[in-house]
């Protein structure tokens, strides 16, 4: 059987949980170029690219072989369920509650041919647990501690797909972690669908700060990296707090979405610029090395010139290390589908360009005030006569060496920096 997954470290961690469950029951796992007898794909609805891609290989998988049972799987499947039923391509339509059980309802299906399962994510309050699925991305472990949205923004279909938040067992969070550090692994990323909102639904104070409390005490582990967090998190108590974790990696990722007031109100962000500022602000106090990145829509519905101008010139003056530039994609069922006013595709292409020009200056500017500086590197991978790794706070770094150096952290001068990457030596 084969696994495509497409999105958030969400869906690769699901995916990945769905391939332990197979392989305990003993299933073969084999390339896309194979032949395989089962094809699962997991899917994503976060834009419509998304969706395109997820019907475009849920049709080639057929192709791959005629007789094979292919499975749809996930978000895009979950809010779309009758466009995907009219894909003939499909054997069986599982939504996001099935994955934990998924080799049952995939040997349902060949012993009874029930093809579409699909609960109702809105009404289920309770975190289904795929177990310890220990998903690695090179020397890093992903940790799944949240599922759910209740923001309801009004360009996003996400709570639509993942229903409510359900927090995860921080005990089964721990379980896992320290299983993961007796396996050698250094660094965990924490994440969800709205980590933020971890511990909202317990009926007991017990918070995201809390949990990473207790990560930071588990040996083995030297680094905690927080994934995409809702800025209202960062208060000062939240800081207070984390900046006594020595553990805790100095990136944020800050979904910022817009630099204007006006566009924040429309998309229901709920914050503004001002108070956003006072959260950057913070972190660049508490951390003086932070890396700060985010996640920018532009063309949303109404988005006028003077308004992304605004956003340009609040972008140039909060000066992130990356930002990540969507230029906005309409969802069915969003409030801002319908909204008046749809900018062109070609005004999107020119903000965009201008966003991510902006974005690789920053970029460049920040990693080049790090030469002839020491820096200390997680080692992941060989990329031909380097071997790369990232720092704590997520720059690129390479050095150029004939050992072996993955999963070690070593102590790294800086002497250049080329294409976005900083080049070193060990000390």
């Amino acid at each position: 059987m084969h696994f495509i997954h497409f999105g958030c470290k969400v869906n690769q961690y699901e995916t990945n949980g769905m391939i332990q469950a197979f392989k305990n029951k003993n299933y073969k796992i084999v390339d896309f170029n194979e032949k395989a007898d089962i094809y699962i794909i997991n899917t994503c609805t976060v834009t419509n690219m998304s969706d395109r891609k997820s019907r475009q290989i849920l049709r080639q998988a057929k192709k791959n072989n005629s007789n094979s049972i292919v499975v749809a799987v996930g978000c895009y499947v979950q809010v779309a369920r009758q466009e995907i039923e009219k894909i003939p391509e499909i054997d069986l339509i599982l939504g996001n509650n099935e994955k934990v059980d998924i080799v049952k309802f995939v040997e349902d299906f060949i012993s009874s041919q029930n093809k579409i399962i699909v609960d109702d994510v809105i009404h289920n309050k309770n975190y289904r647990d795929f177990g310890s699925v220990t998903y690695t991305e090179k020397t890093r472990a992903v940790i799944k501690v949240q599922d759910g949205c209740d923001r309801f923004c009004t360009y996003c279909v996400i709570p639509y797909a993942r229903g409510r938040v359900r927090s995860r067992n921080p005990k089964n969070v721990i379980n896992e972690i320290s299983n993961i550090a007796k396996k050698g692994i250094k660094e965990v990323v924490i994440t969800g669908i709205h980590v933020a909102s971890y511990g909202k639904d317990f009926d007991y104070k017990y918070e995201l700060i809390d949990l990473l409390e207790e990560i930071n005490k588990i040996d083995g582990i030297e680094r905690i990296r927080l994934g995409s967090i809702e800025p209202l998190l960062i208060t000062e108590d939240f800081i207070n707090r984390l900046k006594k974790l020595e553990k805790i990696c100095h990136h944020f990722h800050l979904s910022l979405q817009s630099g204007c007031n006006e566009t924040l109100q429309r998309m229901n962000r709920r914050y503004t610029i001002d108070e956003f500022e006072v959260i950057v602000n913070r972190l660049r106090k508490t951390y003086s090395d932070v890396i700060l990145t985010t996640d920018i829509i532009v063309g949303f519905p109404n988005e006028t010139d003077e308004e992304f101008e605004k956003t340009f010139e609040f972008l140039k003056k909060i000066k992130f290390y990356k930002m990540h530039i969507f230029k906005y994609s309409q969802r069915d069922g969003t409030k801002a589908a319908v909204m008046e006013n749809q900018i062109s595709g070609q005004i999107k292409d020119i903000r965009s360009k201008r966003l991510l020009e902006l974005s690789d200056i920053n970029e460049n500017e920040y990693l080049k005030s790090y030469i002839g500086k020491n820096v200390e590197v997680l080692f992941e991978e060989k990329d031909k006569e380097y071997y790369k790794g990232h720092t704590s706070n997520y720059m690129m770094v390479k050095v150029k060496t004939e050992d072996n150096l993955e999963n070690k952290v070593l102590k790294v001068a800086i002497d250049s920096c080329y294409n976005l990457t900083l080049i070193g030596n060990i000390q």
